[in-house]
């Protein structure tokens, strides 16, 4: 029977040649090669370190499957450009970071303002040094940086007032003075606020006509001066009369210093806060101070320039 048995005969098939069954791993393949392609082009056209760490930080999980647990699901992040996957909360709180003067009043932006206003309080003081139609009456120009900007306040003196009483015409001297202030004031962007203040004595005449109405004319004959010396119009943005309410010298309210023009060079968030007030919303509006003060900071060099007869001296940044 051992003759008869039939001899077994293994076959060993030989895989080869291109007729087998490949799967899907060369997909995988490929499409690793295109993206490292990719890469490749783009490190060709970029130098920022911030750009070729987004990129590396894209093949560090360039799954959307994994970055599902954390990593970012966005195009490759080029580092300065902003990531499309953000909300716009995000894009916001980004550009307010980066723009030292966007409308949210950044710490830069503030800082930089209250320079701008030291520089200009220095250059006043200086005039108010050097121009004899300004050093005369030193001792009634007050100057002072307050939470609302630079306060200019020109009082009266016993025997020398801005004004006659009743009148709300200016006296040829304090005509004078605003002229000289107008060109310095110009010199800035930020717009002002006039206001005219008596002092405690009774006004009133028959017709009714008050301490309310002489400070409010003596506050726009203040205006109609500086206009006239060069300001422009719009660049006031406030004109008021307060009567006696806000004295200088609260223990000595009929005390000659009480009746004065208060000229104030507003800071932006005053400025927009008044514009709230009168029920104008600036949070969306392009305001063209803020413009205006980042031109003077991109273009403002230390030096000097001669101004209206004062050295104005700029301390740029």
């Amino acid at each position: 029977m051992a003759e008869n048995a039939q001899p077994i005969i293994i076959k060993k098939v030989k895989k080869g040649g291109h007729g087998g069954h490949h799967g899907g791993s060369w997909k995988v393949a490929y499409a690793d090669f295109v993206t490292a392609m990719m890469a490749f082009f783009l490190l060709l056209n970029v130098s920022e370190p911030e750009q070729i760490k987004g990129i590396a930080g894209y093949f560090q999980s360039p799954s959307p499957i994994n970055a599902a647990g954390g990593a970012s699901t966005s195009m490759i992040s080029l580092g300065k450009n902003k990531d499309e996957s953000k909300g716009d909360g995000d894009q916001g709180r980004e550009s307010s970071e980066q723009d030292p003067f966007s409308p949210e009043y950044t710490k830069e932006f503030l800082e930089f303002e209250l320079r701008q206003l030291n520089a200009l309080n220095e250059e006043l003081e200086y005039a108010i040094d050097t121009i004899p139609a300004l050093t005369a009456f030193k001792d009634q120009l007050y100057l002072e940086i307050t939470d609302e900007g630079l306060r200019i306040q020109i009082v009266d003196k016993d025997k020398r007032p801005m004004f006659d009483v009743g009148s709300a015409v200016l006296k040829s001297y304090a005509k004078k003075i605003l002229r000289q202030l107008a060109p310095l004031l110009d010199s800035v962007p930020n717009k002002i606020s006039l206001s005219g203040h008596t002092d405690s004595t009774r006004y009133m005449t028959q017709t009714g006509y008050s301490n309310w109405e002489l400070s409010s004319d003596r506050a726009n004959a203040s205006r109609r001066e500086l206009v006239g010396a060069g300001i422009s119009s719009g660049k006031i943005n406030r004109v008021v009369g307060l009567a006696s309410k806000v004295p200088f010298d609260v223990e000595k309210p009929f005390a000659p210093i009480n009746r004065r023009i208060a000229i104030i060079v507003l800071n932006k968030k005053t400025e927009d806060a008044i514009m709230k007030i009168e029920g104008v919303d600036r949070s969306d509006i392009i305001n063209p101070t803020t413009v205006k003060i980042k031109q003077l900071g991109n273009a403002i060099k230390s030096g000097t320039v001669q101004r209206s007869g004062a050295v104005i001296r700029f301390d740029g940044q």
